[in-house]
């Protein structure tokens, strides 16, 4: 039997929202940082659609799908990091412009939050710690 921890789920809710939103996740020469919109559209749609997904089995209180999109949504933001990251050493193809845009685009510390929030999300999701009747014997 598993337990929600609800308080801890909301705020993990909040954290990969607003850090998607608000957190810096490039920083462009010339454009100054990137949220997750800005890097790359398609990431920022799957990651959301995945948090949307995470919330409304939340509400349903489906705890063992919960914790499967919750994992999902880990798996597919690390998954987008290592995208983002091949993507900016390997953009054309080209060592030495590579070479130079490796240089220049800087990955920033937004993807920690999105994780954290993330991990929130997982941790909320625990063993039911109330023993019964039937436990005690």
């Amino acid at each position: 039997m598993r337990s929600l921890n609800k308080p801890l789920a909301l705020i993990g809710f909040f954290v990969v929202f607003f850090s998607a939103i608000f957190c810096p996740f490039l920083k462009v020469p010339l454009q100054a940082n990137w949220n997750l919109y800005q890097v790359d559209t398609a990431l920022f749609m799957i990651t959301n659609g995945l948090l949307g997904l995470c919330v409304l089995l939340f509400f349903m209180r489906k705890l063992s799908p919960f914790r499967i999109a919750a994992w999902l949504l880990i798996g597919w933001i690390v998954l987008s990091f290592i995208l983002v990251f091949f993507q900016i050493n390997n953009y054309l193809g080209l060592k030495l412009i590579d070479g130079l845009l490796s240089k220049t685009l800087n990955i920033k510390w937004g993807w920690g939050v999105l994780l954290f929030g993330a991990l929130l999300i997982l941790f909320s999701v625990g063993k039911n710690k109330h023993k019964t009747v039937e436990d005690r014997q």
